[in-house]
């Protein structure tokens, strides 16, 4: 016999070092749906603080070790998985895209489709990468001279607003597959994909804290991000203001940036979206001298 039942209200959280978590200030800001102000309630998101950054700092240093460690093709076959999980639900995602912006399903569609994609193509790229941007160097003397990329440690991203699922893939599939460990502020506008990202990751076989995922405002988040010390590099899609506060603020702690102009439009269903040297953006170099035949 049916009964008439109220819905079980989702509640919505972060995915930080592994775990789910609200904000630690425990403050919210709502969403609704198709993306209107006065339209349907959908969700209230957590608003994170400084706080919950640092916090996400501390969980990608714990991560960050045992990641770098692992074999480019074990990463790879991490990301592959991903994929398969993110393709197997993308009805799901969709949903998740649909919902709370109003956009059309053909294009929500469209964006887990080339988000799968994305995320395969990075996947392939895990064992290959290092020979195309490292070399063996000519040298006057009986020495081999090879010059091999190393991950930096911990890659700040900050998502655009748009293309809210596939822009955040896109900045964090090029930083982890070299052994990077991320924090990502997700879309301030369109921020629900994240956390249903969020729920894939922690089923999936990335080991917790090598994707951490924030939701909140970038006033409030992007001086944290731009001084912290152990944040050794951001990759960003901001106004020119919020450009110019992250460019002193990476001078002074002396980290990598890769910036984009948010009021440009974005194409990440380009083809120039993707590369290796995308890869490339976010790795050192160390440059090593072996004696012929010792």
């Amino acid at each position: 016999m049916a009964t008439n039942r109220l819905p079980v209200t989702k509640t919505p959280k972060v995915y930080v070092g592994g775990a789910f978590i609200r904000s630690e200030s425990g403050r919210t800001f709502p969403i609704f749906e198709d993306g209107k102000k006065d339209g349907k309630f959908f969700a209230n998101i957590p608003q994170c603080t400084r706080k919950d950054l640092r916090n996400a700092v501390e969980a990608s240093a714990k991560a960050g070790p045992d990641w770098a460690r692992r074999t480019p093709y074990n990463r790879g076959q991490i990301l592959y998985r991903l994929g398969e999980m993110l393709e197997a639900r993308a009805d799901e995602m969709a949903e998740a895209i649909v919902r709370p912006s109003g956009s059309s399903k053909h294009d929500a569609e469209r964006e887990v489709s080339v988000s799968v994609d994305r995320l395969i193509y990075y996947a392939g790229w895990a064992d290959k990468y290092a020979q195309v941007v490292g070399n063996t160097n000519p040298v006057a003397g009986p020495f081999f001279n090879f010059t091999v990329p190393e991950p930096m440690g911990i890659v700040g991203v900050i998502c655009a607003d748009a293309d809210p699922l596939l822009g955040l893939i896109s900045q964090i599939a090029s930083v982890i597959v070299s052994g990077n460990t991320v924090i990502a502020l997700a879309s301030e506008t369109e921020p629900y994909p994240s956390i249903v990202l969020g729920e894939m990751l922690a089923t999936s076989d990335l080991p917790g804290g090598v994707v951490n995922l924030l939701t909140g405002f970038r006033r409030e988040l992007l001086p944290t991000f731009a001084t912290h010390t152990h944040i050794r590099g951001i990759s960003a899609v901001v106004g020119l203001d919020e450009r110019k506060e992250l460019s002193l603020g990476a001078a002074d702690s002396v980290k990598r940036l890769k910036l984009r102009k948010s009021e440009d439009k974005l194409d990440w269903y380009a083809d120039s979206a993707q590369g290796v040297y995308d890869i490339k953006d976010f790795v050192e170099f160390k440059t090593t001298w072996h004696p012929i035949g010792v």
